[in-house]
């Protein structure tokens, strides 16, 4: 019986892999549009649900601290989980709060069946470990996919609620139709939340349960060498940077009509102005000359996760991943578990 995925893949290799390689510009991907689109989809699925006697899911933000960037981030997600239909509820805390008092309301949390999804808005002071708070987090209620249960699943290929911004660049990728079976892809960014989960959907199996997408992967970062980035970017059909280094990608770095996903943010001063605005990790406006398929900065992968964010606490609220967890609502650490609610 001959190979009907293995086949079609031989044909794709005898084509353009986008007709920009003949043209002049990119497609430039709205994720904002893509983005509204899916939220339209979940506020359906939601009404759906309530309407079969089931409550609305919910979701609760842990805020700590005064970060605007931080407050501004937990406003959108709160929008966007109003619109879908989605009850929240923001919990501030002082910068000051210890590490002990977060555990214990996260452990309270876990404990709420009223509560589905609970998110710790990163990043947090610098007396609080990232880790630990995370980890706190019940895995079924882990809508941002940081628990080592959800990591650990999601590497092994299996259901979990995963993480927001590499399920974003997975859905934009699919949703505009960019093949990826078979194709080369450079992912410039290690980072555990964003870089390597990107690069695990890039390469990871189809018919696993991550529904990845079959593309040979090759992982860079910040501090590869120039010539050696540029090595590996030439021969890419898709590169995704999420490195943080403005201008990282330039335009003869680029294959004619590759697809170029930036999840780069960086916040810069304009030196006339004074004022500060925000850049991704490529040379959009010479990249978008060469490339096949472009995301914007910002507009293009940052509505996205918040999609995705939702779609995460929808499922969490309709129990779609199950975990085979004695407790669902202990907490990994032992100092957290010997905090009372």
């Amino acid at each position: 019986m001959h190979n009907t995925r293995y086949w079609t893949s031989v044909k794709l290799f005898t084509k353009n892999f986008h007709s920009s390689s003949i043209r002049f510009k990119a497609t430039v991907i709205d994720g904002k549009s893509i983005a509204n689109t899916i939220l339209n989809e979940l506020r359906q699925e939601t009404q759906d649900w309530v309407l079969k006697g089931n409550r609305a899911p919910s979701l609760v933000a842990v805020l700590v601290g005064q970060n605007p960037a931080s407050k501004i981030y937990v406003s959108n997600k709160m929008k966007a989980a109003k619109v879908v239909g989605i009850e929240t509820k923001t919990m501030k805390f002082s910068a000051s709060t210890s590490e002990n008092e977060l555990l214990a309301c996260i452990k309270s949390l876990n404990h709420d069946q009223n509560v589905d999804g609970i998110l710790v808005q990163l990043p947090l002071p610098d007396h609080i470990t990232e880790r630990t708070l995370c980890n706190a987090v019940a895995p079924h209620k882990d809508v941002d996919g940081f628990n080592i249960v959800n990591i650990g699943r999601f590497c092994l290929d299996m259901q979990c609620l995963g993480p927001c911004t590499p399920l974003g660049v997975h859905e934009l990728i699919r949703r505009t139709g960019i093949p990826t079976f078979g194709k080369n892809a450079v992912v410039c960014g290690r980072s555990k939340n964003v870089g390597m989960p990107i690069s695990m959907l890039l390469h990871a199996d189809n018919a696993g349960e991550t529904s990845a997408m079959d593309a040979t992967t090759t992982i860079c970062h910040r501090y590869t060498p120039p010539d050696q980035l540029a090595l590996f970017t030439k021969t890419a059909d898709i590169i995704v940077s999420a490195a943080g280094v403005p201008n990282l990608i330039r335009a003869d770095m680029v294959k004619p009509g590759a697809a170029i996903i930036d999840v780069g943010i960086t916040r810069v001063e304009d030196p006339k102005t004074s004022k500060s605005y925000l850049v991704g990790d490529v040379d959009y406006e010479k990249v978008k000359e060469v490339a096949g398929y472009i995301t914007p900065v910002p507009g293009g992968v940052g509505p996205m996760t918040v999609a995705m964010l939702m779609r995460n606490t929808i499922a969490a609220a309709k129990k779609t991943v199950i975990y085979n967890i004695l407790d669902p609502g202990a907490v990994i650490y032992k100092q957290a578990s010997q905090i009372k609610p």
